[in-house]
């Protein structure tokens, strides 16, 4: 079978030496301690689960995403409630952890009022021991020295007898009783107090015995109680941890439901202005009843805003005189075929005039007339023909037809 448990009865060889009672005292102390460690950790676990919750909860309520539209909106805004709620979680956690620390601080509060009662009594129990034995030790020392007067005393009398001196035996003699009587005397307290002693020391072993059954099951209660503590810590860590993965799931689960295609009609249809490209109004104008527009698959028409300003377009863009009119290529393929004409607004006017460049490399052209581009150039002035000839005329003036 199994060996029988060890007790917590330490005893000592030494009759007033209480080193096994020591130990155990400190052992129980030690336990206190550890208590108070294990109330700090989770203190501040609590304090931490607790920050942490805060701070989730401010960033989640402090998150944007209000740009966002449709399912993605969704998903975000389903991510910042479940922060929320994990940071809640958290807090609810320090709650629980605060309320483990509270009983750990009350059953250590409870060991040491059992344990304050106990050691009172063994401190009076000892002191009475320590006290009877004390008093034991010093009638045994009187008891002795009495029983050492008694054998002086009746070796003197054994010398004065021999000596046939009558007076001085009898002195003799009756000191030597006296010193009987006080050594029998002496005997009886000294056996007085061993009874005493004996009965103290019986009263001690017993408060002793009950002391350190108490002790040990204070320590075995308190080893119990923070390893079912620590245990509850780690499982309340580890429902902390799938806690906080359903609530991420909530929001993985809202993440499926997020179609970027569903996300892209969805704008479309809500901020949709139109299908269709804007059509330009064709405006028509008072042209030459002679003009005859040449098939081209590139028409234009050249308008004409107002003369002043062209005046000042030609100045300010063509500068001097352009003199590359013969470099061009009579073969390259024509650009388009433009119109020249006046646009203001919405309507179109006549010019009663013809419109004559300055320059010599300028094509004179007049309002109805078509021309061919054959280049566009960057600077607004394009390289047109009209009737074979070629020169450079205001790419604004014209007008596709």
């Amino acid at each position: 079978g199994l060996p029988p448990p060890l007790s917590f009865c330490l005893q000592c060889k030494e009759f007033t030496f209480h080193t096994g009672y020591e130990v155990l005292i400190q052992r129980l102390l030690d336990g206190r301690k550890m208590c108070k460690d294990v109330e700090d950790l989770l203190k501040q676990r609590a304090q931490a689960e607790e920050r942490y919750g805060k701070e989730l909860i401010q960033i989640a309520r402090k998150a944007g995403g209000q740009t966002e539209i449709n399912t993605l909106k969704a998903a975000f805004e389903t991510l910042k409630q479940q922060i929320e709620s994990v940071g809640n979680s958290h807090i609810q956690l320090a709650v629980m952890l605060k309320d483990e620390l509270k009983g750990i601080e009350e059953f250590r509060e409870r060991q040491k009022e059992q344990r304050k009662k106990y050691e009172s009594a063994m401190e009076r129990i000892q002191k009475s021991k320590l006290s009877h034995y004390k008093k034991t030790m010093e009638s045994k020392k009187t008891y002795e020295q009495k029983c050492k007067e008694v054998d002086e005393a009746e070796q003197s009398f054994e010398r004065i007898s021999a000596s046939g001196n009558q007076k001085h035996t009898e002195k003799s003699q009756n000191k030597a009783k006296q010193c009987r009587d006080a050594a029998n005397e002496a005997e009886n307290v000294y056996k007085q107090n061993i009874e005493q002693l004996d009965k103290v020391r019986t009263e001690w072993e017993q408060e002793h015995i009950k002391t350190c059954e108490v002790f040990q099951l204070q320590e075995c209660d308190r080893i119990t109680i923070l390893r079912n503590s620590l245990w509850v810590h780690c499982n309340q860590l580890s429902m902390q941890c799938v806690k906080d993965d359903e609530l991420y799931e909530e929001v993985r689960v809202s993440l499926e439901n997020c179609v970027v295609e569903s996300d892209m009609d969805y704008f479309i249809k809500t901020k949709m202005t139109g299908t269709q490209p804007p059509v330009l109004q064709q405006m028509e104008g008072r042209l030459s009843q002679t003009a005859e527009l040449k098939e081209c698959s590139y028409p234009v028409l050249f308008t004409h805003l107002s003369l002043p300003w062209f005046c000042r377009f030609s100045g300010l863009l063509h500068g001097s005189s352009k003199n590359n009119t013969e470099s061009a290529t009579p073969s390259a393929p024509p650009l388009g075929i433009y119109m020249f004409g006046s646009s203001c607004a919405l309507r179109l006017t006549t010019f009663p005039f013809p419109v004559s460049f300055q320059n010599m490399d300028e094509l004179d052209i007049s309002e109805g007339d078509i021309v061919v581009v054959i280049e566009e150039n960057e600077d607004g002035w394009w390289t047109a023909e009209r009737n074979g000839q070629r020169g450079f005329v205001p790419g604004s003036y014209l007008k596709k037809l």
